[in-house]
């Protein structure tokens, strides 16, 4: 039997895979990359289906001018019961054929570096994929099936940021009680642990975890926000039209779908062109409704989040930026300032995670006090505001922080001792 285990973190912006030699217990390889899928158009209707992944799939993207099918924030789709599948070009997926493909990209990685076809893995889950249980086990389910469908055969599912807080119990040399929030781009996570470098290899850890919740906003909601409030102005909302004698506003739906990324990945149907194009002539050819057009049309979708993401990180180091877009035909300028980011343009999802937050605690019997490390994982951490509300919650001297993409990787595959027995391995 092999003495290797992955420890695989599908996330919904980037995706990691830990590779652990449990002769020794320690990580020997850790690769990540962005959870990013492109799709060449096809040459002619023979052709076969090609794709790309991470870095790659940019690149692709960019030398093909943008044309093709390319999709992102796939995790965020496994919970939605209205999804059954999506064609690109020739071909049928479903949701865990697309997740599936990013999957096996790693596996390919992880066995080409330890020289074998490994099977076994400890996947990370949120603690919510959904608020709906019956989604939420939808998800899960389809992310089982993704597994299998990517080659492996023996699978543990383990809560992210209880992998996360395994990862930190390696750092310290004292008993600690941990809050771990793990902040990614779809799920704000939270774990109350007590941690103990005493107890590294043990297989039984319940009685340790004091609390275990979450909820469903993360960095996509703020993306989203984002566009809502400074970029689809420059798309026509707002804009109108006449029915017969009446005033009517264009259909909001299509600024709540460019809005989402698990919306605009499929955001192509020929329903939706001929309805664009129907606007467009309501509108009395309206140039902002033409951005709109020519956004979709040209496959524009994440070159504009891709400025989206470009302010939110810069906001982190800045009081004032400045979300530009400037594609085919399509330009615009949009200051923003902290202070607007914090309160008008996520202020809303802040404070619930914030009240959720201050929920958790308190029905876990421990107060702000109490708790000795507050262990900061995920890209979404490294948004100043969440930082901002974290600090003021706790003291500043609390928060710690490890690798932000690669803490629930190393943490799920340190969870193999939670799963499998070593005459298994």
């Amino acid at each position: 039997m092999s003495r290797y285990i992955y420890g695989i973190d599908f996330g919904t912006t980037n995706s990691a895979i830990s590779i652990i030699d449990t002769s020794s217990n320690k990580i020997v390889k850790t690769y990540s990359e962005s959870s990013l899928i492109f799709f060449p158009q096809l040459k002619n209707s023979r052709s076969s289906l090609s794709y790309f992944v991470g870095k790659q799939a940019i690149e692709k993207y960019v030398e093909n001018n943008m044309q093709g099918r390319f999709m992102k924030s796939l995790k965020r789709v496994l919970p939605r019961s209205g999804f059954k599948e999506t064609r690109v070009y020739n071909r049928k997926f479903k949701a865990e054929d697309l997740v599936c493909i990013i999957l096996k990209y790693l596996k390919e990685k992880a066995d080409s570096f330890v020289g074998e076809d490994i099977q076994k893995a400890v996947f990370g889950r949120p603690v919510v994929f959904d608020e709906d249980p019956e989604k939420d086990q939808l998800a899960q389910n389809r992310l089982l099936k993704a597994a299998k469908l990517a080659g492996f055969e023996q699978i543990a599912f383990q809560m992210e940021p209880i992998a996360a807080a395994f990862t930190y119990e390696r750092l310290i040399s004292r008993d600690e009680t941990v809050l771990v929030a793990d902040l990614g781009g779809g799920t704000s996570d939270f774990t109350l642990m007590k941690l103990s470098p005493s107890k590294l290899k043990r297989p039984d850890r319940k009685e340790d975890i004091i609390g275990q919740g979450g909820i469903y906003i993360g960095g996509d909601n703020f993306d989203s926000s984002i566009m809502w409030n400074k970029g689809t102005y420059h798309f026509g909302r707002g804009l109108t039209y006449k029915d017969f004698e009446t005033t009517v506003e264009v259909p909001r739906s299509f600024y709540h779908n460019i809005c989402s990324w698990e919306k605009m990945n499929f955001f192509d149907s020929l329903k939706l062109q001929n309805a664009l194009d129907k606007f467009y002539f309501l509108t009395d050819k309206n140039p902002r409704f033409k951005n709109l057009v020519d956004l979709i049309r040209n496959n524009l979708g994440y070159a504009v989040f891709q400025q989206v993401e470009k302010a939110k990180v810069n906001l982190s180091e800045r009081e004032n930026v400045n979300f530009e877009f400037t594609h085919n035909g399509i330009e615009f300028e949009e200051p923003i300032s902290i202070e607007e980011f914090s309160t008008e343009i996520i202020g809303e999802d802040l404070n619930k995670i914030r009240s959720y937050l201050l929920d958790f605690l308190q029905k876990s019997g421990v107060s702000p006090e109490a708790i000795d490390t507050v262990f900061m994982t995920g890209g979404t951490s490294m948004v100043k505001p969440i930082r901002d509300f974290m600090i003021q919650l706790f003291e500043e001297k609390a928060i710690k922080s490890g690798d932000n993409f690669n803490s629930v990787a190393n943490g799920l595959a340190y969870s193999h001792v939670l799963f499998f027995n070593e005459k298994d391995t």
